[in-house]
């Protein structure tokens, strides 16, 4: 059966799991305050037969001092990494977290960089599977037989700094920050060596992307405050950013769902803009700076 796309409801995923090609599951919890927590946390409890999939160790590439926190692997790398859990190119796939989709975002995106149609995120993740009263399982799972994973073209648009740098200001890039306000504005930064933000992008925080229960607001309501903050801007000119290429996997994932296709992702994020003390930042909401 085909997957909704992006997301997957709790219930349509426990009928995906039941028909003649389940998808194949992959955890991807994890704690940016302590990164042994997300696979703790799947070894005690998880989706049957879901594998479990770490931010660092293997939605990462090596970092390089300038690079960002969570730069991204190369994609044959990836690609051998997906192979290995028994995953070829049309091999239905759910990611899910913990977290509100926090990671799930960064893993579906990433599928979909490696060209990878049938992807969704569960909407709600663990939670709303939870709240089904639907079956859990304790400890690692076997993988599937290894397949191979021929690289297609790219399935997502992404930017790199210089790109990001040569755009500012112009009508063909509209930057959204995912991050919370307070270091958007440079009010706090508990992550990074310099707080604030790349000039001229505006604040949409990840998190207001949800609705009271963990799972995504309706397509309409997540449309109609995207296109405000686009303005005359169109969804090509969108690039996404945060701290280091995550939680903007958030934002991108709601335009999706929204019906915004094409926008793109800046992996690099502040993270890696504020690591060249060359490249303009901003702090507050407007004020221009740089770092000294």
């Amino acid at each position: 059966m085909s997957l909704p796309s992006p997301l997957i409801s709790a219930q349509a995923l426990r009928t995906a799991l039941a028909s003649s090609q389940p998808p194949v599951l992959i955890d991807v919890s994890f704690d940016l305050a302590d990164p042994t927590a997300g696979q703790a946390a799947y070894l005690q409890s998880h989706l049957p037969q879901a594998h479990y999939l770490h931010l660092d160790r293997d939605l990462c590439g090596p970092k390089k001092g300038g690079n960002g926190r969570h730069p991204l692997p190369a994609r044959e790398v990836f690609a051998q990494r997906i192979g290995a859990l028994g995953i070829g190119p049309d091999t239905p796939v759910v990611v899910y977290d913990r977290q509100s989709a926090m990671f799930a975002a960064r893993a579906w995106w990433m599928l979909r960089w490696l060209g990878h149609s049938e992807v969704a995120v569960l909407d709600g993740g663990l939670p709303a599977w939870e709240a089904l009263g639907a079956p859990l399982q304790a400890g690692p799972v076997t993988p599937l037989a290894p397949r191979d994973y021929p690289l297609r073209p790219a399935g997502m648009p992404m930017r790199d700094a210089q790109a990001v740098l040569h755009a500012l200001g112009t009508p063909q890039q509209r930057l959204i920050d995912a991050r919370a306000p307070e270091r958007y504005r440079g009010d706090v930064e508990p992550l990074d060596p310099v707080a604030g933000h790349i000039p001229g992008a505006i604040n949409r925080f990840y998190k207001d992307n949800l609705g009271a229960d963990g799972c995504f607001r309706p397509a309409e309501e997540l449309r109609a405050e995207f296109l405000t903050l686009l303005g005359d801007a169109p969804v090509q000119a969108v690039v996404h950013q945060c701290g280091s290429g995550v939680t903007a996997c958030h934002n991108l994932l709601a335009m999706e769902a929204a019906g915004l296709h094409g926008s793109a992702l800046y992996p690099g994020s502040w993270s890696e803009w504020c690591a060249d003390p060359t490249r303009p930042i901003e702090r507050g909401s407007s004020a221009p700076c740089r770092v000294a």
